[in-house]
C-alpha cells in the first residue's frame, strides 16, 4: 500500500461480500535508474525495443551483462512483434522447449484477450543464477493494453531466466509476478476463455465458459451504469472483469480473500482497475448489484487510490447507490445490519465506520450500508452531479469536506454530516 491508499472492509451481496482492493502498482519498481538498459517504444502497433550503450567505465562483468541484456532484448523485440501479429510458432522460437507449455498457454490467454499493446521492457542488467552455470535472471517491465490499441498500458514486473545460447540466449521460463502491491494476474497462470464487448471484456476459465454470454450481458449493462460515475469525465477504455473459479480464487492476484468476499476490484496502473468476481456461491441475479459496484469503483476512483479510511463510506456509499441500481431505500438488503450497528453504539460519525479488517460479516454490512444511506441522502437533496463534484473534491483532489461541501453545494459540511446521520439513524428506526 502506497500513498494513503487504504484497503477497504467487504461489502454485503446476498450470501456473499465484496471487497474493494484499492492497490496502486508502483510504475517505478525495479531496479536503480542508473541500471536500467532497456528502453521502448511502440510505434504501428509492434513493439520495438533499444538499449542505453555500454560505457568506457564498465567492468569486465558489466560488460559482459550489458552484451547478454543486448541479445535477450532482441529476444523480446521477437517475441512481442510475434504476440501482437498472432504467431506462435515466432512466439515459442526463442524459447527452450520446457519453456513451450506454459509460454502457448499464455499466448492462448494474451490472444484471446485481444492484446493490442505488449512491451518488454528490461529494468537492470541480468544476473548469474546461483547454482546454475550458464544461467540467467533478468527482470522485465512488460505492459499491455486489451482490446483497445491506443490505452495507456498497464505495467507488470516479471522475472525472466535464460540460458546462454551464443548470440541468441534461450529463454528458460517466465516466473510468476508475485508483487505485494498487486499479486500475478490471471492470464499469467490459467488458460482463459473470453468475451468481449462494447464496454467490457469478461475472462473465465474453460470451465466456466458457459457462463460467458450471460456475464457478458450484465457487465455491459453494469457498464453503461458505472460510466455515469466517471467522475474526471473520462470512462475506461474497457471494463476488465474475470469470473474466478474456486481455484482460480484462491491464484488470481495473490488470493486469500476472507469466505464472504464475493469481489474485488485492484488498481494495476496505467489509470485501470481489474474486476475479479468470486464464482462460488454467486447467483446469476446477485452478480448485476456486484458488478454495478465493481465498476463503479473503476469508473469514479483515481489511479493512486483515495486518501484513506476517514473517506471510506463516500467510497463506498457511491459504489453501493450504483449497485443498488435505483430500487427504493425500503428494499436495501443491508437494513437490517445497519439497524444493529446504529443500536450497539455507532458513535454517529461517517469517518470511523470503516470496518476492522477481522470485523464480523454482519459490521461489515452495517458499514457499507451506513455509507450508502449517506450517499443517498445527498444525492436525494443535491441531485447526482453535485454529489459527484464532492466526490471529486474529496477523493480525487484531496481536499477536506468542509471545503468540498463549500465547493459542491454552498453548505457547512458539519451541518450535512449530522443531516446524514440523522437520515440514517430515521430510516433504520
Amino acid at each position: 500500500m502506497t500513498d494513503g491508499v487504504q484497503q477497504p472492509a467487504p461489502r454485503r451481496l446476498w450470501p456473499l461480500w465484496t471487497v474493494l482492493v484499492v492497490v496502486v502498482l508502483l510504475l517505478g519498481c525495479g531496479l536503480p535508474a542508473a541500471l536500467v538498459v532497456g528502453a521502448v517504444r511502440e510505434a504501428g502497433g509492434r513493439a520495438t525495443l533499444g538499449r542505453a550503450g555500454a560505457t568506457a567505465a564498465d567492468d569486465p562483468a558489466t560488460a559482459v551483462a550489458r552484451g547478454l541484456s543486448d541479445r535477450m532484448t532482441a529476444q523480446l523485440q521477437r517475441q512481442s512483434t510475434a504476440l501482437l501479429g498472432g504467431d506462435r510458432a515466432s512466439f515459442l522460437a526463442v524459447a527452450d522447449p520446457a519453456a513451450h507449455l506454459d509460454l502457448r498457454r499464455r499466448f492462448a490467454a494474451l490472444r484471446a484477450l485481444r492484446v493490442t499493446v505488449w512491451r518488454a521492457e528490461p529494468s537492470g542488467l541480468p544476473v548469474p543464477v546461483v547454482g546454475r552455470p550458464g544461467e540467467w535472471r533478468l527482470l522485465v517491465r512488460f505492459q499491455y493494453c486489451f482490446v483497445a490499441p491506443g490505452c495507456r498500458p498497464s505495467p507488470v514486473l516479471i522475472g525472466t531466466r535464460w540460458r546462454e545460447n551464443g548470440d541468441q540466449p534461450r529463454l528458460v521460463a517466465l516466473e510468476e509476478s508475485k508483487s505485494a502491491e498487486t499479486g500475478t494476474r490471471p492470464w499469467e497462470i490459467s488458460e482463459l476463455a473470453v468475451a468481449v464487448g462494447a464496454r467490457t471484456v469478461v475472462a473465465t476459465t474453460l470451465a466456466l465458459r458457459g457462463k460467458l454470454p450471460g456475464l457478458l450481458a450484465q457487465a455491459e449493462a453494469a457498464a453503461r451504469v458505472a460510466d455515469t460515475y466517471a467522475v474526471t469525465g473520462s470512462t475506461p477504455d474497457r471494463y476488465r472483469i474475470f469470473y474466478a473459479g474456486r481455484t482460480e480464487w484462491q491464484r488470481w492476484y495473490g488470493g486469500g480473500r476472507p469466505q464472504w468476499t464475493g469481489g474485488y476490484a485492484v488498481t494495476v496502473g496505467g489509470g485501470h482497475h481489474e474486476v475479479v468476481l468470486n464464482a462460488d456461491g454467486l447467483t446469476s441475479s446477485g452478480a448485476d448489484d456486484l458488478l454495478r459496484h465493481e465498476l463503479t469503483h473503476a469508473a469514479s476512483l483515481p489511479e493512486r487510490g483515495y486518501p484513506g479510511k476517514t473517506t471510506w463510506w463516500l467510497v463506498e456509499g457511491l459504489a453501493e447507490f450504483a449497485g443498488s441500481g435505483g430500487q427504493p431505500v425500503d428494499r436495501y438488503e443491508g437494513l437490517a445490519e445497519v439497524r444493529k450497528l446504529v443500536r450497539g453504539g455507532w458513535d454517529g460519525r461517517l469517518e470511523g465506520v470503516t470496518p476492522a479488517d477481522d470485523a464480523p460479516a454482519e459490521r461489515v454490512g452495517g458499514s457499507y450500508g451506513v455509507g450508502y444511506l449517506a450517499v443517498r441522502h445527498l444525492v436525494d437533496r443535491f441531485g447526482p452531479e453535485r454529489l459527484l463534484t464532492f466526490f471529486k473534491a474529496v477523493v480525487h483532489e484531496r481536499k477536506t469536506p468542509d471545503a468540498a461541501a463549500e465547493q459542491a453545494f454552498g453548505e457547512q459540511w458539519s451541518t450535512l454530516h449530522d443531516e446524514c446521520v440523522a437520515y440514517v439513524r430515521a430510516t433504520v428506526a
